[in-house]
């Protein structure tokens, strides 16, 4: 028997040595056959397809969203390209808002105004911006390039923004479903599509200074790229939208072309020898700025927060952050030796207490463990985006980041009108005075309105006493500007919830400064929780760790039918745990 172990040790050992060996062999030949990257050569990007934060570990995201850009990926490629002698220019295809929120959208115009201060050209062309449709921050994009090109039959739909929000209460009136809920305070207003019937004093206020803001950020973008005054750029918004020849005479675009023609034109500035070569290519091929050096841990919070692991569904594209998938990486990052600081890049709505909690725990502990902790934000960081970034050392945002919404909601509905409506009731028995708290065929009693009230009390105080801390900020002006308000990056700054305005690029200079590095120093951006290879995946599904494929499958398929769950969840068909949820923040969608 001794023999046998002993020899199957060996076989295995051969087995491991053998596809080390291949396996090796395979990437010598695939690098020995790497492409290089001409010696002159026009970068292509198409900003139209849309942009993700990042490509989630689940396998179906790795497979799904392999093609699909990553804002950091663009950064990166446009940062390096800049410094590239043989890349000459870019030609980015640009349509209708495909590239996201405000602060995604002014993150690369950042990239592609660095990338032109060093020399290089930058072309912009569209099909058209908004057919028949707004083209805002389609065309805000476009006037970060030196030139903008129209196709003839397209348009410009430069019309300004509009926050539209529905209104469920008159349909809840109809069905006999009573919404039971209350915030801390007025500004918190997710609940208000439930409760109201319109906005209220305080919901208009607050979105309406946050478009303002962002409009006003938009207007600075067009009237610096295209020479123009702002108040021009103001007045000809008033005048849109704009079709073709409108475009071209208001100054807007610089020409009429079609694709070849762009191109050709190009080709004409830049060399007719000048190779094209995609975005994703060239950062495949050159490699990025942050791919060697001094190791800083890159962590990803994207989605609602919630209690678990990390999700994504490859139906809708969502993700969410979990708790548990972003505490282990912050633990993983704060027992790796090698690394030198955080950076926590947070897009986030809000979510779960409990986990956002769980989150900011990390935070606190990273930075006792001598891992300075650097937060930069996308397009949202509201509620329990915000509560998982306000206690790191220097939070980073766009002028057009949705942030801070501090404050917390909840409730239930009462659902007995619908019930008598279809015919359906429902009896129960009970033990204890509050028994029915959670049952939507009972309105709360005074008991259990008390209790109710002061979870909301509990979590608002936990919530403005961690802002003020962390922020170091008196807790009076804290509450002054919390209340559930939203508020632009831009204003947030100036509030003292935001550290510095900007992307990546500004996170990475407040890393360098927390960690002590210098400026010459080179650094890794080292993705934390650490991914496994396809032999640990592998392994992993093999010895029953993982669910198989057509688990997952089933599991995502179900995930479509997750919203109807949900609902009926929060009227109290299901019952309901008790946890109370943060999440709001609206934004303005710049199309």
């Amino acid at each position: 028997m001794k023999r046998f172990f002993v020899g199957a040790l060996a076989v295995l050992g051969a087995l491991v040595l053998l596809s080390a060996i291949l396996f090796g062999g395979i990437a010598i030949i695939a690098s020995m056959g790497k492409p290089s990257v001409a010696t002159k050569t026009v970068l292509e990007a198409d900003f139209e397809k849309g942009i993700v934060e990042n490509v989630p570990e689940d396998p179906f995201g790795q497979l799904l969203g392999k093609k699909t850009p990553t804002l950091l990926g663009v950064v990166e490629a446009l940062e390096k390209a800049g410094d590239d002698p043989k890349v000459v220019g870019l030609v980015a295809k640009i349509g209708n808002s495909g590239s996201g929120g405000p602060a995604q959208i002014q993150e690369i115009r950042d990239a592609v105004t660095a990338f032109r201060k060093k020399g290089k050209k930058a072309i912009a062309w569209s099909e058209t911006f908004g057919e028949f449709s707004p083209g805002n921050g389609s065309y805000y994009l476009a006037t970060a390039f030196d030139e903008i090109w129209l196709q003839p039959s397209g348009d410009v739909g430069l019309t300004g923004l509009v926050a539209e929000t529905m209104f469920l209460r008159g349909t809840f009136d109809k069905l006999g479903m009573v919404p039971r809920m209350d915030h801390r305070y007025e500004y918190k207003t997710a609940m208000n599509q439930y409760t109201e019937k319109k906005y209220t004093e305080a919901h208009k206020e607050s979105n309406q200074k946050v478009m303002d803001s962002i409009f006003g950020q938009i207007v600075h973008g067009i009237a610096e790229g295209r020479k123009l005054s702002e108040g021009d750029v103001r007045s000809l918004i008033d005048r849109g939208p704009f079709l073709g020849k409108e475009a071209v005479d208001a100054k807007l675009v610089d020409g009429l072309a079609y694709r070849d023609e762009v191109y050709d034109k190009t080709k004409a500035k830049l060399g007719k020898d000048a190779k094209m070569l995609s975005l994703a290519d060239y950062r495949e091929r050159a490699g990025g700025p942050w791919d060697d050096g001094e190791n800083v841990a890159l962590i990803y919070g994207v989605g609602a927060v919630q209690r678990g692991k990390s999700k994504y569904s490859p139906f809708t594209g969502a993700q969410a952050m979990g708790s548990d998938t972003v505490a282990k990486a912050f633990r993983q990052a704060i027992e790796d030796k090698s690394v030198k600081a955080i950076l926590f890049r947070v897009n986030s709505p809000g979510g779960s207490y409990v986990a956002s909690d769980t989150i900011w725990r990390e935070t606190v502990r990273a930075q006792k463990a001598g891992k300075p902790v650097v937060v930069s934000m996308g397009d949202v960081a509201g509620s329990g985006g915000y509560f998982v970034a306000m206690h790191a050392d220097k939070i980073v945002a766009q002028p057009g980041t949705i942030t801070a919404s501090i404050g917390v909601l909840g409730g239930k509905f009462l659902m007995n009108g619908l019930f008598d409506k279809v015919g359906l009731s429902f009896d129960e028995i009970h033990t204890s005075n509050n028994a029915t708290m959670f049952s939507a065929t009972h309105d709360y009693n005074p008991s259990e309105w008390a209790r109710f009230e002061s979870w909301l009390d509990r979590v608002y105080e936990d919530f403005t006493s961690k802002v003020a801390e962390g922020r170091k900020l008196p807790i009076a002006k804290v509450k002054e500007i919390a209340k559930g308000r939203i508020w632009s990056g831009e204003d947030a700054r100036g509030l003292g919830l935001v550290d510095e305005l900007g992307g990546y690029q500004t996170a990475i200079k407040l890393v360098r400064q927390a960690a002590k590095l210098s400026e010459k120093t080179k650094i890794h951006l080292k993705e934390f929780p650490e991914h496994k290879s396809p032999f640990e995946r592998l392994a992993d599904r093999m010895s029953g760790r993982e669910d198989d494929a057509s688990a997952a499958v089933t599991a995502e398929a179900l995930e479509t039918l997750r919203p109807l769950f949900q609902a009926a969840k929060a009227a109290g068909v299901f019952g309901n745990d008790g946890v109370l949820q943060m999440e709001d923040a609206e934004i303005a969608r710049l199309r």
